[in-house]
C-alpha cells in the first residue's frame, strides 16, 4: 500500500533530478516506480512548471541574441 501523498518526503534534489530526466524522456521503469513511491506530486508539478518557465526564458534570450547579432553582423 502506498503512503498518503502528504506524507511523502522526497528531497528537492531528487525531485529536480526526476523532472530533468522527465524532460529528456529517458527513465528506467524501476527509477520511475521509486520516484512515485518517494516524491511528493505537488513538488514535482512545482519544479516542472518552474523548469518549463526557465526553458522558455532561455529560448527567448537565445532568439533575441541571435537576431541582435545577425542585425549587426
Amino acid at each position: 500500500m502506498n503512503p498518503p501523498v502528504h506524507k511523502r518526503e522526497g528531497s528537492w534534489t531528487g525531485t529536480v533530478k526526476a523532472v530533468l530526466w522527465g524532460f529528456l524522456g529517458v527513465r528506467r521503469n524501476s527509477d520511475y516506480q521509486d520516484d512515485i513511491a518517494k516524491l511528493n506530486p505537488l513538488h514535482i508539478i512545482a519544479v516542472g512548471v518552474l523548469m518549463a518557465f526557465l526553458f522558455v526564458l532561455c529560448l527567448i534570450f537565445l532568439v533575441n541574441w541571435v537576431v541582435a547579432s545577425g542585425a549587426t553582423g
